[in-house]
């Protein structure tokens, strides 16, 4: 592992005194530490170094952004795979004795305000390394709120390091405040940045700013009933990075996710992995260890390992059903099916993530946040809600024309059209931690019903939100429960 990452990491770990505060149990500033570190501009881009790698879930092994359950688990992209232990998520099981903590992402966000609150004050010999990594640290906070609303609706929102555990404990904001504030984060990383292009794939920049814009404008407007004018504001992000140079749709679908081809011209912002720094990318989950595909006729073209793979998931026979086209290029991209003896079937396992083969498979292929297809995905949805559904379909048919299956020629009418993005975003998007808040938007605005579109929320009233731990409540009863759980 390179020792400055490994010395940042462990400042992230180390640099806060670890006493819990009745706020929302993070840490509390350490004055002597403070007083001691932001003294150069080594102590801000070693402290930002620390906090990327947060997002991996480097730090005291503790998941973040590397997890299928708030994104993927409750939609209808999985079925159970051969050793099972399917989430409560995945089940819809949720209450507030199972419910999943919030704490993991305010301790980035806490880490975020701490840099934002120090970097403006020290000495920097080029002024615009200081403005880089606080571009950086505004995009990492937002896109964490955004994680946030899109999980819990009405969330806590703190900007500033929490000082003492005696200070007032917060409520939950409204997710129109939190957005507010992720668009006001997003606009002055924008602001921020020296360059329009990009110093690192594996670092937010200006495109991948522009592109959170345009997400989270969409959920704005789907969800949290936002207006047109949002809706002409993302298409207008989308122009600023579909302007960009060097970036371009692959030809070949399978090579953007390999791990011999990491940060290609398709990539705008991804989450680095690397096999003997990190190797248990969320995608493992979808892998068969190699007991299970010995008998497989092809076990050569699966991705089995002997440790680090299991099949906790599979791959929905309604992910399956989407691929209606066999010249799709997508399809043996994305999922593989083991066939043993008499063409018997074993099982079917993910296969856009490989990873990388060397003495076993290390599945350490980066996490991909956001991809140039996605541009033209998230233009054809944001022209189909303003009505422009010739042009939508003119923005959709991009890349189903890379996938081998050229233009789409149904329904012209605006419901067919938003169902026919949306299934479009399943085959192009598939596990990429997109499907649960694409079924909720499509929800909300009234395209689907996910009640009836997701199988194991057939018959049921859940909240589509998460609910919050009680302990949580317990804690500081400024908090309430998540609406429609106990």
């Amino acid at each position: 592992m390179n020792k400055r990452f490994l010395i940042y990491s462990c400042l992230i770990a180390l640099l806060p005194s670890f006493a819990c505060n009745k706020v929302l149990e993070v840490k509390t500033v350490s004055d002597i530490t403070n007083a001691s570190y932001w003294k150069s501009p080594g102590d801000v881009t070693g402290y930002l170094t620390g906090i990327y790698a947060l997002l991996r879930g480097t730090v005291n092994d503790k998941n973040y952004f590397n997890t299928t359950y708030y994104m993927e688990d409750r939609s209808d992209a999985f079925i159970a795979g051969l050793e099972g232990g399917m989430s409560t998520a995945w089940q819809q099981n949720l209450n507030s004795a199972n419910a999943p903590n919030w704490l993991n992402y305010y301790n980035i966000i806490y880490h975020c305000n701490l840099l934002l609150k120090n970097a403006p004050g020290i000495d920097f010999p080029n002024s615009t390394d200081r403005d880089r990594a606080m571009a950086e640290t505004y995009f990492i906070r937002a896109y964490t709120y955004f994680w946030l609303v899109r999980s819990w609706g009405d969330v806590p929102l703190m900007l500033e390091p929490v000082a003492s555990s005696n200070q007032q404990q917060p409520a939950r904001a409204a997710a129109e405040d939190i957005m507010s504030q992720i668009l006001k984060d997003i606009d002055a990383a924008i602001a921020l940045f020296p360059e329009g292009a990009f110093v690192s794939k594996s670092r937010a920049s200006k495109p991948a700013a522009f592109t959170l814009k345009a997400d989270a404008l969409l959920w704005k407007t789907k969800v949290l009933k936002g207006s047109e004018a949002d809706l002409r504001e993302a298409l207008t992000a989308l122009q600023q990075v579909e302007s960009t140079a060097g970036l371009t749709l692959l030809d070949n679908f399978g090579s953007v996710f390999a791990t011999n081809n990491r940060a290609n011209a398709e990539i705008i912002f991804s989450v680095y992995f690397k096999k003997d720094e990190r190797s248990d990318m969320y995608g493992s989950q979808l892998k068969p260890r190699d007991i299970f595909v010995q008998d497989a006729i092809n076990k050569g073209d699966i991705a089995a390992a002997k440790n680090g793979a299991r099949s906790q998931y599979m791959p929905s026979p309604r992910f399956e059903s989407m691929f209606t086209d066999a010249a799709d290029k997508r399809k043996n991209a994305s999922f593989i099916k083991a066939i043993g003896p008499n063409n018997k079937l074993i099982g079917v396992f993910d296969n856009k993530f490989r990873g990388t083969k060397d003495t076993d498979w290390f599945y350490d292929a980066d996490i991909v946040i956001y991809r140039f297809a996605e541009i033209f995905l998230l233009r054809a949805e944001a022209l189909a809600a303003l009505g422009s559904v010739s042009e939508a379909v003119t923005a959709l048919n991009r890349t189903r024309t890379r996938a081998g299956i050229g233009n789409y020629t149904g329904p012209m009418d605006k419901t067919s059209v938003e169902k026919e993005i949306l299934n479009e975003r399943f085959r192009e998007l598939w596990l990429e931690q997109k499907r649960w808040p694409d079924l909720l938007r499509f929800h909300y605005a009234g395209t689907i019903n996910v009640y009836t579109e997701v199988p194991n929320l057939n018959g049921k009233n859940v909240p589509l939100y998460f609910p919050i731990p009680k302990a949580q409540i317990d804690l500081n009863p400024n908090l309430k429960q998540t609406a429609g759980y106990q």
